[in-house]
């Protein structure tokens, strides 16, 4: 009987698996006893490769974390130096070399003998520059070396007679003219408070607030504080020399007449929550000096004279001069208080206000300049703002580069080898002739736009 005709009746079902296996050479296995397949065997190949190393056995496996990547001291050709960062080679920024002949040229600051770039910080815009720059610097304009004539003639009066708004569309180079002026007053021993694009971090609810009873404000502690170690660390050396006329009493010290007046500092940088009440206390102590000038330079001034977006127990809006050192600003620059030997320079940006500050009008008409928006005897203003902008002097500021100007910046970032452009005429022209002579516009969407990040 064939196997086949044997699988068709069914005998196949009983017969053992052995009987089959001489007739048909298949094994068959039941399901539940089949033995798991063996692996092969790996057999050693017969053909033998060509130029095969015989040393590298010896040396071990290859070390994947071997690879390094060559100094650039190693790198001589002049192919490698063509993208490495060149040291600018300028003249440094110093009140003697500040003359109208200066003007168009490029000066680096002194970062040694300027603690202010550090401790105060720097606007956003700056301080990209500065990180794509070889080291800090800044082109003297025409308009640099009148505001620096105007502090010298400010040093020796009262702020009532120097109270400056700087004024201009953005980008017309307000941050960098401000900045020029502390390090101007810095290295001529005034006593300097700059703060750089801070003005809105005091009214948009981004920092701590408390009220205090004694003064009716609500006062920052954490901003306060942050704000008296810089002025502190700027100002050193002068405030060795400088001591408290009045005494001032805390809840658990008093501060005496006659003390130093770094020691007022020094309560207010311990103990935060007597910050605020100390940096009022360290503005009128300036204000009575008669030792050094001061230079009060506050940067986005107009949030000072908007809506706050800090809030009271009742949900009410607190207005910015029920804020404890925005009230002390807004009173300097108004002429409430005064330093008897200063300069108060805010900075006001002209249609560039950020989303949540609306322009303030009582600001506007303050200064003589063009309302941006209804200004009708109908359109509400409020009496305080008004009031605490009186007296104040518009300053403009040149919405344009001269082409000098503009040269000398093109010159600062194609030395430094910031730019992926050739140094042409035509380049040069077109980027300034697209920005309009805007300042800003010229860097930003001119020459930063050629930087491969």
């Amino acid at each position: 009987m064939s196997l086949v005709t044997a699988l068709r009746t069914g005998r196949v079902a009983h017969a053992p698996a052995a009987a089959l296996a001489p007739a048909s050479g298949i094994t068959l296995q039941s399901r539940g006893y089949a033995a798991p397949a063996k692996p092969a065997q790996k057999t050693a190949s017969k053909f033998k490769r060509k130029n095969q190393d015989p040393e590298k056995n010896k040396r071990g496996p290859r070390d994947p974390g071997s690879f390094r990547p060559m100094s650039v001291a190693n790198l001589t050709h002049p192919i490698f130096q063509s993208e490495q960062r060149s040291q600018l080679k300028l003249p440094l920024f110093r009140p003697e070399a500040l003359t109208p002949a200066a003007a168009t040229k490029a000066m680096a600051f002194p970062q040694d003998e300027s603690p202010a770039l550090k401790a105060f910080g720097l606007p956003r815009n700056i301080l990209v520059d500065y990180l794509l720059l070889a080291k800090p610097c800044s082109v003297v304009r025409q308009v640099t070396v009148d505001v620096l004539d105007q502090l010298d003639n400010a040093a020796g009066s009262s702020s009532l007679d120097s109270r400056i708004v700087l004024t201009g569309k953005a980008g017309s180079g307000k941050s960098y003219l401000m900045l020029q002026a502390v390090q101007y007053c810095i290295q001529k021993e005034w006593l300097t408070l700059y703060i750089p694009r801070v003005a809105i971090s005091l009214v948009n609810s981004s920092t701590a607030y408390a009220y205090d009873a004694r003064t009716q404000t609500y006062g920052q502690p954490a901003f306060a504080q942050q704000l008296l170690k810089r002025f502190a660390d700027v100002n050193a050396a002068l405030l060795q020399s400088l001591t408290v006329q009045n005494s001032y009493p805390l809840e658990d010290r008093t501060v005496p007449t006659g003390a130093p007046l770094a020691d007022l500092i020094n309560v207010g940088t311990e103990i935060q929550n007597y910050a605020p009440t100390v940096l009022n206390a360290l503005l009128d102590e300036l204000a009575l000096q008669t030792k050094y000038p001061v230079l009060l330079a506050v940067d986005d001034f107009q949030a000072l004279y908007c809506t706050s977006q800090y809030r009271d127990p009742f949900f009410r809006s607190v207005k910015s001069y029920h804020l404890m050192l925005p009230r002390a600003l807004l009173e300097f620059a108004s002429g409430k208080k005064s330093f008897v030997r200063s300069w108060c320079v805010p900075r006001r940006t002209l249609h560039a206000m950020t989303r949540n500050t609306a322009r303030p009008l009582e600001l506007i008409e303050a200064l003589g300049l063009e309302p941006l928006g209804p200004s009708n005897p109908y359109v509400p203003r409020l009496p305080e703002l008004v009031d605490y902008a009186k007296g104040l002097k518009n300053f403009p500021v040149p919405e344009q580069l001269t082409v000098d100007e503009a040269a000398s910046i093109y010159d600062v970032w194609q030395q430094s080898k910031a730019l992926h452009i050739p140094l042409a005429d035509e380049m040069f022209l077109a980027k300034y002739t697209e920005a309009n002579g805007n300042a800003g516009k010229f860097v930003k969407d001119g020459l930063l736009e050629t930087v491969a990040m």
